[in-house]
């Protein structure tokens, strides 16, 4: 059977797509989406991808308003939350550590709620 081999990518509507573009490659990494197809877009690490709908009421996503939150694997969580903190982002970071790894919160400068997850060591369940 024919299948999805993974996500190739993450389309939304933004104010200003391209200020919002730069902030997320300065401040998360991920590179601007090339001018033309001769450069590869940015590139993602292999690794757990949990795809996820949740009710219509949840809480999870804080701002009711907002029907997605994008969760970024990330390594170095503790480091990057300094970074983030230190250019003036707003991050929450769940104190607890769960069995899955550590997880933050905070949103892009447009209100779209971004949850970064470390993932426990190798093995770990997403």
């Amino acid at each position: 059977m024919a299948r999805v081999s993974g996500i190739g990518g993450f389309f939304f509507r933004a104010r200003d797509p391209e200020a919002l573009a730069r902030w997320y490659a300065a401040h998360l990494g991920i590179d601007l989406v090339p001018g033309d197809y001769a450069v590869m877009p940015w590139q993602q690490e292999a690794g757990p991808t949990v795809f996820a709908p949740f009710k219509a009421d949840s809480e999870y996503f804080g701002d009711a308003a907002k029907v997605w939150m994008l969760n970024l694997r990330v390594e170095g969580l503790d480091g990057l939350v300094a970074e983030l903190q230190a250019a003036g982002i707003e991050v929450s970071v769940d104190p607890e550590t769960y069995p899955n790894g550590c997880f933050a919160r905070l949103v892009d400068p447009e209100g779209n709620p971004l949850e970064l997850w470390e993932p426990a060591g190798p093995g770990a369940k997403p």
